[in-house]
């Protein structure tokens, strides 16, 4: 996709209609006299043009309503629009609510929408149907041309790390498995200068990782530990850290899953796809500060290896653990890398990210991702970066009584709290091998990383979520 900062002389031109508008254009007239239009938000009418450029007239609904994830979606239904009707060129500019004071993060958002809309997954099609390439001819504001430029190149970042975050998760499990996502990390985070360390084999046993290790021991393919450091800001020691869970195939071990919920389990490595993805970003824009990211990638599976409900385990941190449910492994595999990310690694504050729980769907659905935190200053940062990423994170409560519902009768604790409340206990079990009191957020992305259907610009399978929110905590 390209973005002009001029008007074309040719191409598809863009009008704009709000529904608390007294009265419309001559276009906007025939709309409403030859179709349902009714400018609602998205709603678009195109009028094919024989004799010059065709016109795409598009819904604001109400303008005073209009913010930034409003340009995210109407910039991705122009762009849809213009690929179904074979148009390759498109005249547009911000709505007057944004275009008369225009913003570098307005820009970014319009630009951002436009680029969701040359996603695809398509790598094992014989026959692919690739649209013609999109010139997006921006027609600017008065000495904004700067600022524009600044919005799509700040765009194109977030754009990279959210395209490589899909392209994982959309990768079956026989393509990306531990050994494939490690090289993966490396190949596209090393070129930025993220030093990227893969641990694997006796190495793993010597780190003393036993809960990762315990339900990486029932698959053939070797387990690879994944540390990535980005050192931005060297002149300070302060360090947050990334946690992603990487179950590249999870069947449930013994405590097997139905036939029907193992389809998609290749995007049980969300997490560590949004890592990745985030990483990729906070280092092609090179900000400046200091972010290491842990991923403890491997596959849960059956076999005479394989760990069982009622075993006992160790754990990095020396807590013993145990099994209740061979299928809560992401959060034994969480708990020894939480630890080595703030104790080994020494980090202040630490993020995990996971496809943990089907208790989250329950709840929250797959628009928004459930929060539990220790700290509130620390959550707070990031609903705002979340709130300018437009992505949605619900946070959820903790107590004594949902710690309670960990506990082991026959170990430190046991790696399920039982049906009720699932998502806050699975969280709280992974808590509780952060080292000290150190800030700690954890993600639940079990409804948002994957979709079954497309929703507003994001595509059905890999969302890529979150990598925009964890990039704009570290952005201020």
């Amino acid at each position: 996709m390209k973005f002009l900062y001029e008007p074309s002389s040719s191409g598809l031109k863009v009008e704009f209609s709000c529904t608390d508008s007294d009265k419309g254009s001559e276009l906007v007239e025939y709309a409403k006299a030859h179709s349902d239009f009714a400018s609602k938000c998205c709603q678009s009418f195109y009028y094919a043009n024989l004799n010059g450029p065709s016109s795409l007239l598009v819904g604001l609904g109400e303008c005073d309503e209009l913010d930034l994830e409003s340009l995210r979606n109407l910039a991705f239904s122009i762009a849809k629009k213009a690929q179904e009707h074979k148009e390759t060129v498109i005249n547009v500019s911000l709505p007057k609510k944004f275009l008369d004071d225009a913003s570098k993060e307005a820009y970014e958002a319009f630009a951002e929408g436009f680029m969701h809309a040359e996603y695809s997954f398509d790598d094992y099609k014989s026959e692919k149907e690739a649209p013609e390439e999109l010139s997006i001819a921006l027609v600017l504001g008065e000495g904004q041309k700067e600022i524009s430029e600044r919005g799509v190149e700040s765009a194109k970042a977030y754009i990279e790390g959210i395209f490589l975050a899909r392209d994982l998760v959309n990768q079956p499990s026989n393509v990306i498995y531990p050994e494939t996502l490690a090289k993966k990390a490396q190949e596209a985070l090393s070129p930025l200068g993220v030093d990227v360390k893969i641990y694997t084999g006796k190495e793993l046993e010597d780190m003393g990782l036993k809960a990762y290790l315990s339900v990486a021991q029932g698959s053939d393919k070797a387990p690879h530990f994944i540390v990535m450091n980005y050192a931005g800001d060297p002149d300070s020691s302060y360090k947050t850290a990334l946690v992603g869970k990487g179950l590249t195939y999870d069947s449930g071990g013994y405590s097997l899953k139905p036939s029907n919920s193992m389809k998609t389990m290749q995007s049980d490595m969300g997490g560590s796809a949004t890592v990745i993805g985030a990483m990729h970003a906070i280092a092609q824009k090179k900000l400046k500060v200091n972010v290491v990211a842990v991923v403890a990638a491997c596959e849960n599976l059956l076999s005479g290896k394989a760990y069982k409900p009622g075993d006992i385990i160790g754990s990095l941190a020396g807590k013993t653990i145990e099994v209740d449910n061979t299928d809560a492994e992401g959060r034994l595999t969480l708990a020894d890398a939480v630890y080595y990310a703030t104790q080994e690694l020494k980090a202040d504050r630490v993020i995990d990210l996971a496809t943990l729980t089907g208790a989250c769907l329950i709840a929250l659905g797959d628009e928004y991702t459930g929060l539990v935190t220790n700290n509130a200053d620390f959550i707070q940062e990031l609903k705002d970066a979340a709130q300018k990423a437009g992505e949605k994170v619900w946070e959820l409560p903790t107590s004594k009584h949902f710690e309670k519902q960990n506990e082991s009768k026959v170990a430190d604790i046991k790696n399920t709290g039982g049906r009720l409340a699932g998502t806050i206990t699975a969280g709280m079990f992974v808590g509780a091998f952060v080292d000290g009191d150190k800030p700690w957020i954890h993600m639940d992305i079990a409804g948002t990383a994957w979709l079954d259907n497309a929703y507003s610009y994001l595509p059905a399978g890999g969302t890529g979520i979150h990598v925009k929110t964890l990039t704009k905590l570290f952005e201020k």
